[in-house]
């Protein structure tokens, strides 16, 4: 009897054990957790809710009253709203393909051995290290009409007659914008590349070397098809931070001149805090959002199909 009842609370702290440690590794990400719920899910639940509301400043604090998806078609029906998406697009487009670029070319350079690596490649971080508050005041000086830098270049190596107003003229204040953006990005995209490239296995490229082919050669059939998972990280990751990029372009051109420069997020910014229509403003985030979730779906898609093969 005093066997079964010893095997038996023997069985009952066992059950309790593993009860507890199944729990336990819960409370290691409750703190993640929590902090997601109050500080992502909250705000995007409210957002989605004002969405479906009529809140501008005045009946800000009053009740506010169910109109469905009127924010949104109105949103939809603003030409400015298109223009805001085009400029999202080309603002994208051109930041990625020269970031990418760029940086791998530089991913590459830097992967081979020579003295002083180290230290180029410490020095080339200094641009994302930066706060975008200092880098966009800075290409804000830097591209001014009367004093900049780039205009003084130009002028001295004879490739302009007078002075541009490269922020203040519609044409050019997006490409602006885009400059100072790649110049930011560029060495994010050289880390991620050089580390795939550093995890590459060495004896692909001997092999290459012995049955003669060179050094386009190996990166076409060897280097490209290997790097293929990170580059589609990295372009994946690029389009969701580039698209919803808001700090540099409102630093150095708040949008302007008139809607030249503005992208999706200065556009729903303007809608809550300048026009004060904070659905509309809600809206349009939330059309972001629903972009950036079709852009994440075909992600992994994508990389559920590379996983097969």
């Amino acid at each position: 009897m005093s066997h079964r009842s010893g095997a038996s609370g023997s069985y009952t702290l066992s059950r309790k054990a593993k009860w507890f440690s199944s729990w336990n590794s819960y409370l290691f990400v409750l703190p993640a957790l929590v902090f997601m719920v109050v500080f992502i899910g909250f705000p995007l639940i409210y957002n989605l809710i004002m969405s479906f509301q009529n809140v501008n400043v005045y009946n800000l604090s009053g009740k506010h009253d169910f109109i469905g998806f009127s924010n949104y078609i109105k949103s939809l029906k603003d030409p400015v709203f298109y223009t805001a998406l085009q400029n999202s697009v080309v603002f994208t487009v051109l930041s990625l393909f020269f970031q990418f670029t760029i940086g791998f070319a530089l991913a590459l350079f830097f992967n081979l051995k020579f003295p002083g690596r180290n230290l180029f490649r410490s020095l080339m971080l200094l641009a994302w290290m930066l706060p975008v508050v200092i880098s966009g005041t800075v290409f804000q000086w830097m591209m001014s009409g009367d004093f900049g830098v780039i205009n003084y270049f130009l002028q001295t190596l004879g490739i302009i007659d007078q002075p541009v107003n490269w922020l203040s003229e519609g044409s050019t204040a997006l490409l602006g914008t885009v400059v100072a953006n790649i110049w930011i990005g560029i060495p994010f995209n050289m880390i991620i590349l050089l580390s795939g490239l550093q995890g590459l296995p060495d004896h692909l490229y001997e092999a290459a070397k012995l049955d003669g082919a060179n050094r386009l050669v190996q990166f076409r059939h060897i280097t490209l098809p290997l790097m293929r998972p990170t580059i589609l990280v990295l372009l994946i990751l690029g389009i969701i931070n580039t698209f919803k990029v808001f700090d540099l372009i409102f630093i150095m051109t708040s949008g302007g001149p008139v809607t030249s420069s503005t992208v999706l997020p200065i556009y729903a910014y303007q809608m809550s805090f300048t026009t004060l229509e904070f659905s509309q403003g809600a809206s349009v985030s939330m059309i972001m959002f629903l972009i950036l979730i079709v852009i994440s779906i075909v992600y992994l898609r994508m990389s559920s199909k590379e996983e097969v093969h």
